[in-house]
């Protein structure tokens, strides 16, 4: 059984749209606080919020019987909160259990001091949002700022992309066949312990002897040396302590493998449990042939052939020739912001380059907002189809070409409306820092699902706050005039 929001109010608690924000205050709190409020207090916003949350219970869950969960506007609170303010989960437990605004917008009274939230039980309730639904959300919260800021013109569009950090280590062949491996034998032993058998039963000592093979590779060094024997002894060195590693590394991974085979046969409801374990098993042995291939051999490893994390499969190498950061391991993530600073779509880019994802995101920003008239974008979003498809989407494409430009693009680049929509077009950049300063410089959820869930949020909430401030500055007093400077 799960409620959208409680039936019936409790004694001592105070209705959300009775809730008063600090109007002085310049935190981030107040002003998240406040477009939460006007979603919830306008009636025609509230069903439409409402009407999606309904879509995150399963059509099979009776919401007359079972045990309550946690309502579902609860939710949107506490994750719109969490990205807002880039918390993680421990700063988030606190700040619901006592910060006083934000437990009277999540229904608490004065009366109801008592009710706390547990880490797992925050962590469990946001995790229920999807990125879809989040997607639905973000598109009434954009109309509902439009309308408040009283614009019923034409959206003008600036697009970008940027990356967002996966929760990552950074990537050697050794160091992800240590991390594979890591997994097998403490997934195995456990499973092994649970059950009463003893096979594994030294399993910490295993995990010492692979460490040390480890480390003995990570650290022998290739020679800096000129004289070529000590270049050619060094370079032994080099495989033979690699040789070592993967000759260990392949003893666990047979008995682990022998181990599962055991375990499938006498315990067969293990299977969903041991897939995860051979997933693990299946990571160890491509980075042992990787390490053979490269380090043994001399072969160079194609790219596409390269995982750059066990633990999150989907991290991509990017490297984007920025000044001071040479790579970096994450997503790319396209957004695409109107002249108002709320961001109308975006989408995450899985080895996809910007030219792939420019008529994407114009045709689907469209089909959420069909005001969309103009769009920019820088070069990197540049080819000849691109320019052919986006002039017949958009009334005025904002698209630099390429290159040495021809008579007819010269006069299309140095039109008076082209120029000014490029030099607007940086504008975007504030909307990508504010998002990463705001919690999406780096993911720490985990797997695509998440990560796609952590984005989509990032940006609900980012409207969220932008719906906030602005109405604040609306309701802010007008100044009287000059304050007495010889008051106390």
């Amino acid at each position: 059984m799960r409620e959208i929001e409680k039936s019936q109010m409790q004694f001592g608690e105070l209705a959300i749209d009775q809730i008063e924000l600090d109007p002085k205050s310049r935190d981030d709190v107040p002003q998240v606080l406040r477009g939460l409020q006007h979603l919830y207090c306008t009636p025609a916003l509230r069903e439409e919020v409402f009407a999606i949350l309904a879509s995150v219970v399963p059509e099979e869950v009776d919401p007359d019987n079972g045990r309550p969960g946690m309502a579902l506007w609860k939710i949107l609170v506490l994750g719109t909160l969490r990205l807002s303010l880039n918390w993680d989960y421990d700063r988030l437990q606190e700040m619901v259990n006592q910060h006083r605004s934000i437990r009277q917008m999540l229904g608490h009274g004065w009366r109801d001091e008592e009710t706390t939230y547990a880490l797992q039980t925050l962590k469990d309730n946001v995790s229920l949002l999807t990125p879809e639904v989040l997607d639905r959300i973000n598109q009434v919260v954009v109309r509902a700022g439009h309308q408040v800021l009283g614009k019923d013109e034409d959206l003008s569009g600036r697009c970008d992309s940027f990356v967002v950090e996966t929760d990552v280590h950074y990537p050697t062949d050794i160091n992800l066949l240590w991390d594979a491996m890591r997994k097998v034998i403490t997934l195995i032993a456990a499973w092994y312990c649970f059950w009463g058998l003893s096979d594994w039963r030294q399993s910490a000592y295993n995990l010492r002897q692979l460490r040390k093979a480890f480390r003995k590779a990570q650290q022998t060094k290739r020679s800096s040396a000129k004289d070529p024997a000590q270049q050619a002894a060094q370079a032994q060195r080099v495989v033979q302590a690699h040789q070592a590693y993967l000759e260990l590394a392949r003893q666990f991974l047979g008995k682990a493998e022998a181990s599962v085979a055991r375990l499938l046969s006498d315990y067969a409801m293990l299977a969903v449990e041991l897939a995860e374990v051979q997933r693990f098993v299946d990571h160890a042995w491509r980075q042992i042939d990787q390490i053979e291939r490269r380090v043994i051999a001399g072969e160079r490893i194609p790219h596409e052939e390269k995982v750059f994390s066990v633990f999150q499969e989907h991290t991509e190498w990017i490297s984007k020739g920025k000044a001071g950061v040479p790579v970096e391991l994450g997503l790319r993530v396209c957004v695409l912001e109107d002249q108002f600073g709320f961001i109308l779509h975006h989408r995450v880019m899985e080895q996809q380059s910007d030219d792939e994802l420019a008529v994407p995101m114009v045709t689907e920003t469209q089909a959420r907002f069909p005001e969309l008239r103009q769009c920019s974008f820088d070069k990197g979003f540049h080819s000849p189809a691109n320019q052919q498809a986006l002039a017949e989407l958009l009334k005025r494409p904002v698209l630099p070409r390429k290159g040495k430009l021809s008579r007819a693009a010269q006069a299309i680049e140095s039109a008076e409306a082209f120029q000014e929509a490029r030099r607007a077009h940086s504008a975007v950049e504030s909307a990508i820092n504010a998002l990463g300063v705001h919690g999406l410089d780096r993911c720490p959820d985990h797997g695509l699902k998440g990560f796609k869930r952590y984005v989509a949020l990032a940006v609900v909430a980012r409207n969220i706050q932008i719906l906030g401030a602005t109405l604040r500055k609306q309701e802010r007093p007008p100044k009287t005039g000059q304050p007495d400077r010889l008051a106390a």
